[in-house]
């Protein structure tokens, strides 16, 4: 059986817990965009409030960049 890295990647995805107190979201972009977006949205919710942060990211075989951020649901 041939394993791709996006098989992989699947797989940890699904072996996360969905009940730790996290929102993600995911997003695919180009280079530019992706470092764009991720700053916007550690703007938006502050590591200090919101413990924000990149979680994963992989480069695509097309340049582009997978990535998800993760935050806590409020900040209290």
């Amino acid at each position: 059986m041939v394993f791709r890295p996006r098989d992989l990647a699947s797989r940890m995805a699904g072996q996360r817990k969905p009940d730790d107190g996290y929102l993600r979201e995911t997003f695919t972009l180009p280079r530019d965009k992706a470092r764009a977006r991720a700053r916007d949205f550690l703007d938006r919710y502050p590591k200090a409030a919101y413990m924000s942060s990149v979680e994963s990211w992989r480069e695509l075989p097309d340049g582009d960049i997978e990535f998800t951020m993760r935050r806590l649901a409020s900040a209290d």
